[in-house]
């Protein structure tokens, strides 16, 4: 069994799903149904933006020319609101007295802050010079009309919903959501309306699976549990592949009774990947079976969630026509001294606390990867790189958010 450092196994899976197959089909959905999905056609503005030259101050629009030997008295020709057109051309030593938002008056340049300003009748005692554009942002100069403003490939958020709302896009086309099939395996593992014996346990894998799922803009689909049966199994492996990516959890270890691996090699699966080397999660299994991507995640409670994450969720925002698959790694200070064994990558329940450079983290007690209780209360991990054994508290380590 050969271990693979975590930053090649993240190459070779990225590398295979894009070399699958066609993208996603399309489907035009209304802008509130989109949020989580991703853009499959360019979004144009439909007209230029802003549409006229903005104030982004309140103060007084002015020449900057007019402004050369500052502090300058100029006088005020009116007024302009937000929502109001502009009725004002400026001549020399005139301003406008003007609100954010505005349209700016023919021939204005620049905005003098309010701040910077004193009132004197019908006119103005400005007591700075500034460049032309400053404070007045030139029409079209955040998109001019026809422009493309959102490309395809872009995860929809809710910045990306202001955009589009502000160009009128009411509807959008989006990729269909990747249909992704969920299946636990092992006798030990029940449904979760079933009373377990004490040697049993409930199937909370595919549940925290298929939460993680959605979360990324996937349709899970979550199938009976497979018991420790070879034809049971095929079956349900052969379900599972009509969907766009299949996720097995358990039976990927060296057991007796761990019966994925010989499955697929019946059913003419390509396995590129038999163990990783991180923690928890490195009895992790990747490959293609008749055109799909497929990962044997470990059955540990805590193992499966860290290779979803680091590794799945990477490959279903690749078949949800996403751009790119990166993770959002940050950093924090120690809160203690740590040591680990740098043969490994380790992802290990955490809690990041504090504020921006302030920020810090503490690694959670657990009792190893089926500790469910650990995890819960954790909202990171904390991620310990390979090659490095210890760090000292208050020193930068990366983290992983959840």
């Amino acid at each position: 069994m050969k271990l693979l450092p975590f930053e090649d196994a993240r190459a070779r899976i990225l590398e295979t799903v894009r070399s699958m197959g066609p993208e996603p089909a399309s489907e035009t959905v209304p802008l509130a149904d989109a949020v989580g999905r991703t853009l499959s056609a360019p979004v144009r503005a439909d007209r230029d933006y802003p549409p006229f030259n903005r104030s982004a101050r309140d103060g007084f629009a002015c020449r900057s020319e007019d402004l050369r030997s500052a502090p300058a008295r100029l006088r005020v020709i009116g007024e302009t609101r937000a929502g109001e057109p502009s009725r004002f051309s400026l001549g020399p030593g005139e301003t406008v007295e003007i609100m954010t938002g505005a349209p700016g008056p023919e021939n204005a340049d620049c905005v003098v802050m309010v701040e910077y300003s004193k009132r004197d009748g019908d006119h103005v005692v400005l007591e700075s010079s500034l460049a032309p554009g400053r404070n007045l942002v030139a029409k079209g100069s955040e998109g001019a009309k026809g422009a493309v403003v959102v490309e395809p490939g872009v995860r929809i958020d809710y910045p990306t919903v202001a955009l589009l709302a502000s160009v009128g896009a009411a509807r959008v086309e989006v990729f269909r959501k990747p249909r992704v099939a969920v299946l636990s395996t092992g006798d030990e593992v029940v449904e979760l309306d079933q009373d377990p014996k004490d040697f049993q346990i409930r199937n909370s894998n595919a549940h925290s699976i298929a939460a993680q799922i959605e979360r990324r803009g996937g349709k899970a689909v979550v199938l009976p549990v497979a018991v420790d049966e070879l034809e049971a199994t095929r079956r349900l492996i052969l379900e599972g592949l009509e969907a766009d990516m299949l996720l097995l959890s358990g039976g990927v270890s060296m057991g007796k009774y761990d019966l994925v691996e010989q499955v697929l090699a019946e059913l003419g699966a390509e396995i590129l990947i038999t163990a990783v080397a991180i923690q928890p999660g490195k009895p992790l299994v990747f490959g293609t079976c008749r055109g799909k991507p497929v990962f044997g995640l470990p059955g540990n409670p805590i193992s499966t969630m860290v290779t979803f994450e680091v590794f799945a969720r990477s490959a279903l925002d690749l078949l949800a026509g996403r751009a790119e698959a990166t993770l959002p790694f940050t950093q924090a200070r120690l809160a203690h001294d740590f040591t680990h064994n740098p043969a490994l990558t380790r992802f290990l329940p955490a809690r990041l606390s504090g504020d921006y450079a302030g920020a810090r983290v503490e690694r959670i007690h657990w009792q190893g990867s089926g500790d469910l209780v650990s995890a819960a209360r954790a909202n990171c991990y904390l991620v310990a790189e390979r090659g490095r054994d210890a760090w000292s508290a208050g020193d930068s380590i990366d983290v992983l958010p959840l």
